[in-house]
């Protein structure tokens, strides 16, 4: 069974960065393409990004490009999310998530972590 927990979340300023990390334990970290999503309150999950397991392809949600960033590092198990130019739209709860299938992009990966809170202030 996979683990996976989210760190890096708080308060921040309009205008400011945030880097949220997501280590995982439990499975083969390396073959997983890993995920974002957030959910706003009273708002439905929303996809941030995703990056496949070489590292090399990402995919990012419309809201979010050209602010954020995925990066992974396999040998620590962890994939990074980057926020830029952090907005009070971007409050959310923010949930990496892990796909061992060869889809291209899936709103239902196969393990989750509980999420970690992001708070912009305007």
């Amino acid at each position: 069974q996979v683990q996976l927990v989210e760190s890096g979340g708080g308060l921040v300023q309009a205008g400011g960065s945030l880097r949220l990390s997501c280590t995982a334990s439990g499975g083969s970290f390396s073959s997983y393409t890993m995920y974002w999503f957030r959910q706003g309150l009273g708002k439905e999950r929303e996809f941030v990004g995703r990056i496949k397991n070489s590292g090399d392809d990402t995919w990012y949600g419309n809201s979010v490009k050209g602010r954020f960033t995925i990066s992974r590092d396999n040998a620590k198990n962890t994939v990074y999310l980057e926020m830029n130019n952090l907005q009070p739209e971007d409050t959310a709860v923010y949930y990496c998530a892990a796909d061992s299938s060869a889809m291209a992009l899936t709103t239902k990966p196969d393990y989750w972590g509980q999420g970690t809170q992001v708070t912009v202030s305007s």
